[in-house]
């Protein structure tokens, strides 16, 4: 795997890591909680967290040579409890992790389509990856703020992998089945 290719899955792993930290924590949240109003671009927890997985479900989807395109959003709010966002976005946060798991520096230049409504858009791969994390990344952000305003504390979420912070994340890289080495394939 080259550089390029080690740096894209490093981000795929850490916004994984980030949603699994964040979507934990907002499990303590009882529904009501976690469905109800608040100040943000989408209104909820709900809303904002389930606009993440129904992007994700598009662009992963695209990154894999899929056409789902707008059916992702047929459903705005596909999992309206914790319970079944949860594993939804384990299972996207999976797959993305193990689309990087594949590339290489061919794969990063080459074209992803994504179906909208009434084209199909057309991209270098590495591209349509940073444009992936950045968004989780800001809504993420968002939905971190509005976990403040709950009885719950907000995760730590900005933090990348740091050598000596290891044991920190121990816990968190077991649970999701992942290992330091693993996570950086042959850089650590």
């Amino acid at each position: 795997m080259s550089g390029a290719a080690t740096y894209f899955r490093a981000m795929a792993c850490n916004n994984a890591w980030a949603n699994h930290r964040l979507l934990g924590a907002c499990a303590r949240l009882s529904d009501a909680e976690f469905q109800a109003e608040r100040v943000s671009f989408f209104p909820s927890l709900m809303e904002t967290l389930n606009h993440n997985l129904t992007v994700d479900w598009l662009y992963v989807d695209a990154l894999e040579g899929g056409t789902l395109g707008p059916k992702a959003f047929e459903n705005e709010v596909p999992c309206p409890t914790m319970a079944g966002l949860l594993p939804a976005q384990a299972e996207v946060d999976r797959r993305l992790v193990a689309f990087c798991d594949r590339l290489t520096d061919a794969a990063l230049a080459a074209e992803t389509r994504i179906h909208r409504q009434s084209r199909i858009q057309s991209d270098r791969t590495d591209k349509v990856l940073l444009h992936l994390f950045e968004h989780q990344i800001h809504h993420r952000g968002q939905a971190h703020a509005m976990l403040a305003g709950t009885k719950v504390p907000p995760p730590q979420l900005d933090e990348f992998f740091m050598s000596d912070e290891a044991p920190l994340r121990a816990e968190e890289f077991k649970a999701l089945g992942w290992t330091e080495a693993g996570v950086w394939k042959g850089l650590v």
